[in-house]
């Protein structure tokens, strides 16, 4: 999560017969990240559905904080309890660290320099 401030926390659809369970983990994974929001450990998180489009990602959640605070709550037991449940319930599921904002420039900085 080094030079990271955001996460990206995307999917493609529940596995065939954990539908329920699955809504019922989204509904959980949301209430959860309220309460890291509640206490400061992120500054913000948005979920996003994406319209059909015949793809493999139908939706995320984009959870942005500080690099050092990110990297904590990636290494909680509740976080990877979390990614654990729904890798089991989602197919295409994945957690990738990413960069918004003024960390951007930065990253666009170093690519330029190799042009």
């Amino acid at each position: 999560m080094a030079n990271s401030n955001s996460i990206f926390v995307g999917w493609n659809r529940a596995v065939a017969g954990r539908e329920r369970q699955t809504i019922e983990h989204f509904q959980e994974f949301l209430s959860y990240l309220g309460k890291q929001q509640q206490s400061g450990n992120i500054t913000s998180y948005t979920p996003c559905f994406l319209n059909a489009h015949g793809g493999d990602l139908n939706g995320f959640v984009l959870v942005t904080g500080d690099s050092d605070k990110l990297h904590r709550l990636t290494g909680e037991d509740s976080w990877n309890d979390h990614v654990a449940r729904a890798s089991a319930q989602m197919n295409g599921f994945g957690v990738i660290p990413a960069v918004t904002g003024n960390l951007i420039e930065d990253r666009m900085k170093r690519f330029a320099k190799y042009l």
